[in-house]
């Protein structure tokens, strides 16, 4: 809800209303709402000035011309405490509840809120409202003939005690009423339930209004019913992505290892240079130190390989898991749409997956 011109009056409890001081609408708020705030606005705060002289039936032409274009909160709020004042209950109730239910979390306006809701169950208590349930979303409903808005509506919809007639409609659908009375402080609950419309070329047999006997056409050709889906399991997929993600961490993990192992072994080659030696022909100081550096180099390119492997593994199994997951569940479609080709490249090889999904 936009909260445009956001001067409310504060509502005496005697026989007088004051305004409340002025607060600052929020930025933007009139060149959102284009030339339509702007005129609200002016409407609103005429209102204002007019309620506060005690000229009520000149303020509730104001705020009424403001509702029109601008329907919001403060505007409800004010003109509810007209129609108080001129004791039209059943429109201060309507504008009223509109304004309790759209009340802003505004520290400003809470002390209004307590004068709002006294004037309200006054006005409620001297009129009756209908609750309107309808079966279809969208549809206008009307109350003696009045369109109140359309379903699901926001709130009651206040009335004069008395009998009433509520109505629903929709295209496409058959109109629905029903009638009911109200007592004063009371409400009467209405359900509608709408029928969808019979076509204007339709008859009880079936057939069209210009039917006059048989009509020639092409001959019956018995259809072989569709065999039901086959149901998909997801178990494989799931046990499959699983082993490729286990994969992968097993992948990573050495990998992590394998460049440990190269850090260690480039000590080690540093710590023999260092000293003198050399490992090509190494002398009787540096023969154990270089099979120290060849141990690290061996366990580091298993580690290396090792790497590769559960990449391989990781990457298959995660194919394998989306090959199942998208394969066609009819054995024909899989022949037609899918096919899985050998891939053979240099430093790898693979399985492509071709089809449609």
């Amino acid at each position: 809800m936009l909260f445009t011109a956001a001067t409310v009056m504060a509502a005496a409890d005697v026989a007088s209303a004051q305004p409340a001081a002025p607060q600052e609408a929020p930025a933007g708020a009139n060149a959102s709402g284009g030339d339509a705030v702007t005129r609200a606005d002016a409407f609103f705060r005429q209102g204002l000035r007019l309620y506060s002289d005690k000229k009520y039936v000149e303020a509730e032409k104001e705020l009424e011309s403001a509702w029109e274009l601008n329907p919001t909160f403060d505007v409800a709020y004010n003109l509810g405490n007209t129609k108080y004042q001129l004791k039209k209950h059943r429109e201060a109730a309507q504008h009223l509840s509109f304004a309790l239910r759209n009340w802003p979390l505004v520290k400003t306006v809470a002390k209004l809120k307590p004068t709002a809701e006294q004037r309200f169950a006054e006005s409620r208590a001297q009129v009756g409202a209908v609750a309107v349930t309808v079966g279809v979303a969208g549809a206008e409903v009307l109350v003696d003939g009045k369109a109140v808005g359309r379903a699901p509506l926001e709130g009651e919809v206040f009335v004069e005690p008395g009998e009433h007639q509520v109505e629903a409609r929709q295209v496409g659908y058959a109109p629905a009423s029903q009638t009911v009375t109200v007592a004063k402080g009371a409400t009467a609950a209405v359900t509608l339930a709408l029928a969808a419309a019979k076509s204007e070329g339709a008859t009880e047999g079936g057939g069209s209004a210009g039917a006059r006997g048989p009509v020639a056409g092409p001959p019956v050709v018995p259809v072989e019913p569709l065999p039901p889906p086959l149901k998909r399991n997801w178990v494989p997929v799931i046990a499959l992505g699983a082993a490729s993600a286990v994969g992968l961490g097993v992948g990573i993990g050495m990998t992590v290892a394998r460049n440990g192992a190269g850090d260690d072994a480039r000590a080690k080659r540093d710590e023999i240079l260092g000293a003198g030696g050399e490992c090509a022909t190494p002398s009787d100081g540096f023969v154990r130190p270089c099979e120290e550096l060849q141990s690290i180099g061996a366990r580091g390119e298993t580690l290396g390989n090792a790497a590769r492997v559960a990449y391989i593994a990781s990457g298959a199994l995660a194919v394998a898991a989306v090959t199942y997951a998208l394969w066609p569940r009819s054995r024909k479609a899989a022949t037609e749409r899918v096919r899985a080709l050998p891939r053979v490249q240099t430093g790898n090889v693979g399985i492509d997956v071709v089809g449609v999904w």
